[in-house]
């Protein structure tokens, strides 16, 4: 039986993120092909994605680097093609910037970090992805950038206090934006959080307290799980 193919662009320094995402994505049936787009390193060709994931990165959407300019052409050619996005984090900025406005993304005046409640939006109890999330979700947040919620081509699907857009869908077309790091599972969340120590001090976290309250995150990676079963649908019957 042939896998259906994913698109899985990396977008920090290291190639081999600590999250092992790209890895459960293969125990959820899917062949994925790994591009290091930091490193500019893209696909010559779309043809023949069943679906696209976007990861993080400690860049800005809004930033002059090739390689982002790159991803924004990337996902504009995805969208006319009408090809499955999933974007985490940076992943969810770019994909705000490259189809709803560069102006959509922008900086906080401070960063919201922590396993923070998410209130879950009406829309969502019907969405492909974000149906089984309930009424609520608790996910690990940590952005200093943000998305901005009132573009008409958005369905907002969950949220926090401090952040109106946390989970988003554009239009209804399969493309999806999640602000938190939800693809972090609590077994990797102490030595993920202590590797990213320096950062998160800086950003005005306690790193202890974060370690020691760590969340089991499995409601909030249903969205991962379901994004995976969505593009091994047959079209017709999505």
């Amino acid at each position: 039986m042939t896998q259906h193919r994913l698109l899985y662009l990396i977008n920090g320094p290291t190639y081999k993120p600590i999250s092992r995402l790209d890895a459960r994505f293969e125990e959820w049936g899917l062949q994925v092909e790994r591009f290091w787009a930091y490193n500019d390193e893209f696909p010559t060709s779309l043809d023949g994605y069943a679906g696209i994931v976007i990861a993080g990165s400690p860049h800005g959407a809004y930033e002059d680097i090739p390689w982002i300019h790159r991803e924004h052409e990337l996902i504009q050619t995805a969208a006319q093609q009408g090809i499955p996005m999933l974007g985490i984090c940076f992943g969810s900025q770019i994909l705000a910037s490259a189809l709803c406005g560069r102006d959509q993304v922008f900086r906080r005046s401070f960063c919201e970090i922590g396993y923070i409640p998410h209130t879950v939006h009406a829309p969502a109890h019907d969405d492909p992805i974000a149906s089984e999330l309930a009424d609520g979700v608790i996910m690990f947040t940590w952005h200093n950038d943000e998305v901005k919620a009132d573009h008409p081509d958005m369905t907002i699907l969950a949220s926090t206090l401090l952040c109106p857009n946390q989970v988003w869908r554009w239009r209804d077309q399969p493309v999806w934006g999640i602000q938190g790091h939800l693809e972090i599972p609590i077994e990797l969340a102490p030595a993920w959080i202590e590797d990213s120590r320096d950062v998160m001090v800086s950003d005005g976290a306690d790193v202890d307290q974060l370690i020691a309250s760590a969340v089991d995150q499995t409601p909030a990676q249903s969205m991962l799980r379901r994004f995976a079963h969505y593009i091994q649908q047959p079209i017709t019957t999505r």
